[in-house]
């Protein structure tokens, strides 16, 4: 099977796992280590991103 093509950017990922303070984490351990509710929250943060982009639109 074909892997995805990821929606969010590498750099976009690591600026809100930094926003959250998660970065160090994220970069040393990779993402598999920061804690799930840490993942929800950067999942907020990113679909809020998206969202406020699509409305100054």
């Amino acid at each position: 099977m074909a892997r995805r093509r990821g929606i969010m950017s590498d750099e976009l990922k690591f600026e809100l796992a930094d926003e959250l303070g998660v970065g160090n984490i994220a970069r040393t351990e990779g993402f598999g280590s920061v804690s799930s509710r840490a993942c929800g929250s950067l999942v907020r943060a990113a679909i809020e991103r998206a969202e406020r982009s699509i409305g100054n639109r």
